[in-house]
């Protein structure tokens, strides 16, 4: 029983994760770095990094998740 409730959950996450990857394409992280240090003072820059999802990634998630979703309740 937890197999098959276990594949469900995993097929709706994937779902899920391409529904985000459809509607966010293109985000945005920013990170901290620290340059450098000298006793108390520090010297922190902050970059942003863009990150792209790649297009076919969102439709082949959401396929993948509909897929396991459907062999879980065909395995009831």
């Amino acid at each position: 029983m937890a197999g098959k409730s276990g594949l469900l959950i995993t097929g709706a996450v994937i779902v899920v994760l391409g529904v985000l990857a459809l509607a966010v394409p293109i985000f945005t992280t920013k990170d901290t770095k620290e340059l450098a240090k000298i006793g108390d003072l520090k010297v922190t820059a902050k970059e942003e990094n863009t990150h792209v999802v790649p297009p076919f990634v969102g439709p082949a998630a959401l396929i993948l998740g509909v897929v396991l979703m459907g062999a879980a309740l065909v395995r009831r």
